[in-house]
């Protein structure tokens, strides 16, 4: 006798079966993959973005660091 579990692997491991899951979920696929498409490129190019503005704080703050180490401060009084 087999348990439930033995049951549900062999219907998936039935290529029959698979494909007609496969044909089944295919548009479905489609339609979600159609309808996020746009919001997947958002999200790229807002990575982008956002590395380079990293790059670029980065930069502006060892230019910063640079300057203040390459500065001398008299203090009056010390």
């Amino acid at each position: 006798m087999q348990n439930i579990k033995e049951k549900c692997l062999q219907f998936f491991y039935n290529e029959d079966t698979r494909k007609d899951i496969t044909d089944l979920l295919s548009p479905l696929a489609n339609i979600v993959y159609n309808e996020l498409y746009v919001y997947i490129w958002v999200i790229c190019f807002y990575n982008i973005f956002l590395f380079v503005l990293i790059l670029a704080n980065l930069y502006l703050l060892l230019k910063i660091v640079h300057f203040v180490k390459d500065m001398k401060i008299y203090v009056h009084g010390m």
